[in-house]
């Protein structure tokens, strides 16, 4: 009885996001049931992903919270000998509370501690209203004496505030509706190539299976220095307290700036084609990336490398609003993103099924992938759980 319940039982579908991110389309997997693994290359962005897919419960980082602040007294000779940017862009209070949250916080090994990194992180820098800094942008962290001079002239001092009720507040916010049930997912901190060539012949052995689409959105050509624009979160993760790329550990490759064309085809090519070795053979891969030159024309050739069966679709698909690119100071006029699908010639056994069952009966034209306004996210992957 037992092999004829598991027998009739339908695989898992599994989704494989190898430039994950800060782990939207892994967390829009989880959350509509599917197994979702990924890998980052960025710790501030793998700390949001793994946050996302398993979040620590709201009163286990509360208390967590409060044993950090209980200790941030520790670090006041520490604060007093920052650079002068820490001093304009925080209180002394934060100052304190940060430093402590730097060496205290296992974000790697605990997940209560990386809960509340994630926190911290979200709230490290950006409108003095929201923020435990002083005026910056959100997104990216602003070069020290630039922001120093600017806060100057302007006359700003940080903001003064108590980190615990201030997080607090962040907390409850968050927590209020309950954490999302998610089908247990996976994350990886690593450079993509390294980790996928890894993972080939022991993805059962780490409870993972091979995935049946391939969805994700390579980092664009020319755009930004991911990790050089976080450079103050990450400085909270144990990097140095300044924006010199040259001291900072996680500067190196396939970490800065893309802007070698052989360099950036050659990653998306390596990435490509060991995600190849563990997808199914009619799985869908689909690649969201930039419209512009050289990027679009480097993604089609590493794909076509990757996967030389599978039918390749083109579909723009405009963004309207504020873009990455747009602020990170791209300035293109034309503007949007590519879809890049590719359907593999293999059917899958269902598409057997159907045309076995189905001989007879006239063929209806196929309807063509995102013919609605759903999100790209949600609508690849219910392509991928059909095929």
């Amino acid at each position: 009885m037992g092999k004829e319940n598991s027998a009739r039982r339908p695989a898992v579908d599994t989704v494989l996001d190898p430039f994950a991110g800060r782990g939207t389309a892994l967390y829009s997997a989880a959350v509509m049931g599917r197994q979702g693994f990924g890998i980052e290359v960025n710790p501030v962005g793998w700390i949001y992903t793994r946050t996302k897919l398993s979040p620590a419960s709201k009163n286990e980082v509360e208390r967590r919270l409060i044993q950090i602040q209980r200790l941030a007294h520790r670090y006041s000779s520490v604060s007093a000998k920052l650079p002068a940017f820490f001093h304009h862009c925080f209180s002394s209070e934060v100052r304190r509370f940060l430093l402590c949250a730097r060496a205290q916080l296992n974000w790697r090994q605990c997940n209560v501690d990386r809960t509340l990194m994630a926190f911290l992180l979200v709230h490290l820098h950006g409108k003095r209203s929201d923020s435990f800094s002083n005026q910056m942008r959100q997104t990216k962290a602003m070069a020290p004496n630039y922001a120093v001079k600017w806060w100057k002239a302007r006359r700003l001092k940080p903001p003064k505030l108590q980190p615990v009720e201030f997080l607090k507040t962040k907390l409850r916010w968050r927590y209020a509706r309950g954490i999302p049930k998610a089908r247990p997912s996976k994350a990886y901190l690593g450079d993509s190539a390294s980790v996928l060539a890894s993972l080939k012949g022991k993805l059962s052995g780490r409870g993972l299976h091979r995935p049946s689409l391939l969805l994700t959105s390579p980092p664009y050509f020319g755009i930004t220095n991911y990790h050089y624009d976080q450079w103050l979160r990450l400085w909270l993760l144990g990097g140095p307290p300044t924006d010199r790329r040259t001291l900072n550990p996680y500067n190196g490759k396939n970490r800065g700036r893309f802007a070698n064309r052989e360099t950036y085809q050659r990653l998306l090519t390596t990435v490509f084609q060991r995600a190849s070795k563990l997808l199914k053979p009619d799985g869908v891969v689909y690649v969201r990336t930039d419209r512009r030159e050289p990027t679009l024309a480097i993604t089609k050739l590493a794909l076509k490398a990757a996967f030389p069966r599978h039918r390749l679709q083109r579909m723009d698909r405009p963004i309207e609003g504020k873009t990455q690119t747009r602020l990170f100071g791209n300035g293109d006029p034309r503007t949007g993103d590519v879809d890049l699908v590719l359907a593999s010639p293999y059917p899958s056994y269902l598409g057997q099924y159907k045309r076995r069952r189905n001989r007879r009966r006239p063929r209806s034209r196929p309807t063509p992938i995102l013919s609605n306004r759903r999100r790209p996210e949600e609508l690849a992957i219910r392509r991928g759980r059909s095929s």
